[in-house]
């Protein structure tokens, strides 16, 4: 596969980062996936709220089959080879002063916690796919998530498959995409045009 090339120097571990759907089946140790879940711990956030929440499941366990059956069958056909599912959620509302307000950030905070968590993944030898193609509804009531939270996303968390060991029809979508320049979407000044 071709290496990915970023235009600017940047730390490897971007690149390394991806999303892959050939999974080894391993279990992930629960010691690990916490350790995932620190670098997420300190993530930046609005007011220092931390409104992220990981719910998560280890393979072989009771919780799996309930975190499995949220995801869509399309899905399902990879995470099965998973070690560990996680769902994140991020809380709708924070805490100012002594006042519980709406926070306008949540998401984007969660989105900060979940790269952080990733990237992490990346650096123990593990990869975490995230993906919206599970029951979001259903997840609500099967996890008990509270009303003022907002469900994000999931993720298949585990040992990627060596390219060597992939079988054709594998190889052909694991291929590591590329990105957009940044000319694209960075602007001096703002936006060039109206809508863009």
């Amino acid at each position: 596969m071709p290496p990915r090339q970023p235009d600017h120097e940047i730390d490897p571990l971007f690149i390394e980062r991806r999303s892959p759907r050939a999974f080894t089946g391993e279990a992930v140790p629960e010691a690990e996936l916490l350790r995932m879940f620190e670098a997420a711990r300190w993530a930046p956030s609005a007011y220092n709220s931390q409104p992220w929440r990981f719910l998560y499941a280890l393979r072989d366990t009771p919780d799996w089959q309930v975190f499995f059956d949220l995801i869509v069958p399309g899905n399902q056909k990879w995470v099965k080879d998973t070690g560990a599912i996680v769902i994140l959620v991020s809380n709708t509302q924070m805490k100012v002063g002594d006042e519980l307000k709406p926070s306008w950030s949540h998401s984007l905070d969660a989105g900060a916690a979940s790269a952080n968590f990733q990237l992490q993944a990346i650096r123990q030898g593990w990869h975490a796919h995230g993906m919206t193609g599970f029951d979001r509804e259903r997840t609500i009531t099967a996890l008990n998530v509270p009303e003022t939270y907002r469900v994000e996303a999931a993720y298949g968390v585990g040992r990627m498959t060596e390219a060597a060991d992939l079988t054709e029809e594998q190889t052909a979508k694991e291929s590591p995409t590329g990105r957009r320049p940044i000319t694209d979407f960075v602007f001096a000044g703002g936006f060039r045009t109206a809508g863009e």
